[in-house]
């Protein structure tokens, strides 16, 4: 394997360049990531200065960028980045330390696309065959171009090999016919029909933090409870909270067991954990459930849901936004036959058109809508 190439030796692949001050974790992460035909490491550099200087040289579809490094940090060099190639899409790789969840919440604030926890140690790299397929998921997802299609052929280079483009189902990744088939149908109700929801669930995923700051913008004093799954790792998803809090002025907070649920507040289900609920003391509280992951996913949007539904029963609303996988498909069925109704973000807005792509193939959906105008549609459905 090499992890230095001219970027038009892999025409039709996904090229990724690695920004890390870890020989070892740029290692590690190029050989991970080039088990898949589907991948090609263009350029790995030690520090954020070299990884501008590449970004203008080799012109990546993923960039895969450590926080803390020599000459230039991550933060410093990522609209650097950006600039020297719009349309570039970064993932954030740091340690879990509330430190680094800052800075990634900041740098996701910037641009960069996604975020995940990298390994701590050789000893975890070696054992973390589920890191391993998280990466390559999340940069085929991201490689891809809107539709599913590869990386286009370069005439530059006659004789490459036309490589591998993603296909199929992967863990944590799209599913084959969200690449093919986008046509879907709304959901049609009857004339007049009553639909007064008692809480709003969201689900989310890559893309999703910025997603959330936009949809949640618009729902200061509801009188319902906003329930959230956004895919993150332990430590962010409570930086998560403080920062929607922050932008949006509702109160949000990360689920602890034994929370009270309440009226216009939100909560997020923490890394590693799922949320769920139950009924105490005439109210309903949070528990959380430490049980194996659901769509490759911990927390998952499906338990979320299926446990809400037993306490608030099907009476609600549920907002799917960017994301990869299909998280949330299974919950969402079981919703819509209940009578509840769900609303996804559109392709041309998601960063990933995976998790809501799911539901409105699925025709579970009772609205389709570009990311601005979610947060309008569901205040109009809650009457406010």
């Amino acid at each position: 394997m090499s992890l230095l190439t001219s970027p038009s030796d892999h025409a039709g692949q996904i090229h990724v360049m690695l920004v890390d001050d870890s020989a070892v974790v740029r290692g590690f992460l190029g050989r991970a990531l080039e088990s898949d035909p589907a991948i090609k490491i263009v350029a790995s550099v030690a520090n954020g200065e070299q990884g501008v200087n590449s970004t203008a040289r080799h012109h990546p579809d993923v960039v895969i960028l450590d926080i803390e490094m020599p000459v230039m940090d991550g933060i410093t060099a990522l609209p650097k980045i950006l600039a020297a190639s719009p349309g570039v899409k970064v993932i954030m790789c740091s340690t879990l330390t509330v430190r680094n969840a800052e800075i990634t919440m900041k740098a996701l604030q910037l641009g960069a696309t996604d975020c995940i926890a990298k390994p701590s140690n050789s000893s975890d790299i070696h054992s973390s065959g589920d890191f391993k397929l998280d990466i390559v998921a999340r940069v085929k997802a991201l490689g891809l171009r809107k539709g599913g299609a590869p990386r286009p052929a370069r005439a530059a280079a006659p004789h490459a090999p036309s490589g591998t483009p993603a296909s199929g189902t992967f863990a944590g990744g799209h599913n084959a016919a969200l690449k093919s088939k986008t046509a879907f149908e709304l959901r049609k109700h009857l004339p007049g029909e009553i639909f007064r929801p008692n809480l709003l669930a969201i689900g989310s995923s890559t893309g999703g933090p910025q997603a959330l700051f936009k949809v949640i913008d618009n729902f200061k004093n509801m009188d319902v409870p906003i329930i959230i799954t956004q895919h993150m790792p332990a430590t962010f998803t409570k930086i998560l909270a403080q920062h929607i809090e922050q932008h949006t002025g509702v109160p949000t907070f990360e689920g602890e067991n034994g929370m009270k649920v309440e009226n216009g507040k939100a909560y997020v289900a923490p890394g590693g954990m799922h949320m769920t609920f139950a009924r105490k003391d005439g109210g309903i509280e949070i528990v959380l459930d430490n049980g194996p992951p659901e769509n490759f996913c911990k927390p998952s949007v499906d338990p979320m849901l299926r446990s809400a539904m037993t306490l608030w029963g099907s009476k609600f609303l549920t907002v799917i936004l960017t994301g990869m996988g299909h998280d949330g498909l299974e919950g969402c069925k079981a919703l819509v036959e209940g009578g509840g109704r769900v609303v996804a973000q559109d392709q041309e807005s998601s960063v990933v058109w995976g998790m809501p792509g799911a539901v409105a193939i699925n025709k579970l959906c009772t609205a389709v809508l570009p990311l601005p105008d979610i947060g309008p549609y569901v205040r109009q459905v809650f009457g406010k």
